[in-house]
């Protein structure tokens, strides 16, 4: 895909396929559609007030217009006025992408981001296009026999801005086009089939990675490497399984990282490209949606490649425990007891709570690194969708400054996340007779318990946890990866750096 800028004074004289511009719900037009509309004669204000309300996420095709050199002018609703904001100009890019998906056009020009709304920039309006455009243009195809849907044609966005803030709309596009390309890569990870994406292949993903990017460089444990590693708790849910578990190391280390002093920031996902929730089976309904229970290991990648390709000044270190939950005669059993690499010990309630017995491994790895802050995702716990639902990832953590941090940049990003609880009172749950703690907390606050469970391996660092059980993927006839919390992620790291 191809990203640019167009400072052309007169939008009529613009030759495109398609020229987007806004609406508001009150009727009021626009800058950019006062413009074509004077050049037009009046027909935009005649389709307003005749057909087209100008509400939210609609739009309307208006060809061939009197005056005006586009083939197509794609008039975009975007709401109320006195409510628009970066969540609405959002909404309204990709709306104006899936249009010119629809319409099969090979290139397009939109005016939306010189729209101005609070809490923006023109950087960031430019960002969201670019991901808009990214996230339409996404296809999964790879096990499909004869294609369903042709592939979209188009190639190639332009923004239309001045001459003055050309630099400006660029640097967006550039960060949204890195946004959108790891956000891709995180749903075509979670929406490939478990028996082709599998812990080794999210080992040889990473290894492509390395490969395309030279800030990246990958190492992948085994089984004897991570049995040296005394990671009991992560193997002890790999061992039910006949695919081999992984553990993976990515790192982004630019040129001279190191030498400004500042600690790196690490990312911990959790990688079960399979859980069948083993000897604690989970119901056989829905439980093909089980392959995206490796959602926070595809959005460690992701957002990796984002840093990798928007060469951010700040090493960032990327850790996957991958393996599958299987019922075998070596699985975990109710009552087990388990060393984690920590030295501590967990009973096994309920083997269907594996991610935090894989993520506790990883967290306690992560310690090595002396890290600035470390934040893992997973689609960790069902409690976490009946608190959130799919509008907000669920986030935990102590640390104020970084609690602020992260759902700040989920808002600028629009992909949300909200503060949950992490008081020590609910740790009493989590008491065992038998070991240092239980795998689980019981039925009341079952994402805070999760948290909890994975703040005792956590003492040495900053930290925070994403719950992302709710918004990795949507159900039902938009069935799919989403690649959040990509764009949350990669906007915390761009404000770490000042960027």
């Amino acid at each position: 895909m191809e990203f640019s800028t167009q400072t052309t004074a007169g939008l009529h004289q613009l030759r495109t396929a398609a020229l987007g511009v806004g609406v508001f719900a009150d009727g009021v037009l626009t800058p950019a559609a006062e413009a074509l509309d004077m050049a037009a004669g009046g027909a935009i204000k005649a389709v307003v007030k005749s057909d087209f309300k100008g509400k939210a996420n609609t739009h309307v095709v208006l060809r061939q217009l009197s005056g005006i050199k586009a083939e197509r002018v794609i008039v975009v609703g975007l709401g109320k006025q006195k409510s628009y904001n970066a969540g609405a100009h959002a909404a309204a890019e990709q709306t104006f992408a899936n249009a010119c998906i629809g319409l099969d056009v090979n290139e397009a020009v939109s005016t939306l981001s010189s729209v101005e709304c609070e809490g923006t920039s023109l950087r960031s309006r430019s960002r969201a296009l670019a991901l808009a455009t990214l996230r339409a243009t996404y296809r999964y195809d790879l096990t499909l026999s004869k294609d369903v849907e042709p592939a979209p044609r188009l190639k190639k966005i332009t923004v239309w801005t001045s001459r003055a803030n050309a630099n400006e709309a660029k640097q967006g596009l550039h960060e949204g086009q890195a946004i959108g390309n790891g956000v891709n890569l995180t749903r075509l990870l979670g929406d490939m089939p478990p028996n082709l994406c599998t812990p080794t292949y999210l080992g040889e993903t990473a290894k492509k990675l390395a490969k395309e990017f030279k800030t990246l460089k990958v190492e992948v444990l085994n089984r004897k490497q991570i049995e040296a590693e005394k990671m009991g708790a992560f193997l002890s849910v790999a061992n039910g399984s006949d695919e081999p578990p992984v553990f993976i190391v990515l790192r982004h280390s630019p040129k001279g990282a190191k030498t400004r002093g500042k600690a790196p920031i690490v990312l911990v996902g959790k990688g079960l490209t399979f859980d069948s929730g083993g000897i604690s089976i989970k119901p056989a309904a829905n439980m093909d949606e089980m392959k995206y229970d490796m959602c926070g290991a595809a959005s460690v990648l992701g957002t990796m490649r984002a840093v990798a390709e928007l060469e951010l000044d700040r090493e960032v270190i990327g850790l996957v425990a991958s393996c599958e939950n299987m019922p075998s005669g070596r699985a975990n059993k109710p009552g087990d007891v388990v060393t984690s690499m920590s030295g501590q010990t967990i009973e096994i309630l309920n083997t269907d709570a594996e991610g935090r017995l894989v993520l506790c491994d990883a967290l306690t790895y992560a310690e090595r690194f002396k890290p600035e802050a470390v934040i893992d995702m997973a689609t960790l716990t069902g409690a976490c969708v009946v608190a959130l639902g799919h509008v907000n990832s669920g986030l935990f953590t102590k640390d104020d400054a970084l609690a602020e941090a992260l759902v700040s940049a989920g808002r600028e990003a629009g992909d949300t996340a909200w503060r949950m609880p992490l008081e020590d009172a609910y740790q009493e749950q989590l008491h065992s007779r038998f070991a240092d703690m239980a795998n689980i907390g019981g039925m009341p606050a079952g994402s805070v318990t999760a948290a909890c469970f994975l703040s005792r391996y956590t003492t040495s660092y900053r930290w925070a946890h994403l719950d992302i059980a709710g918004t990795a993927w949507k159900s039902g006839k938009d069935k799919g990866a989403t690649g959040r919390p990509v764009p949350l992620l990669v906007q915390f790291l761009l404000s770490q750096t000042g960027e």
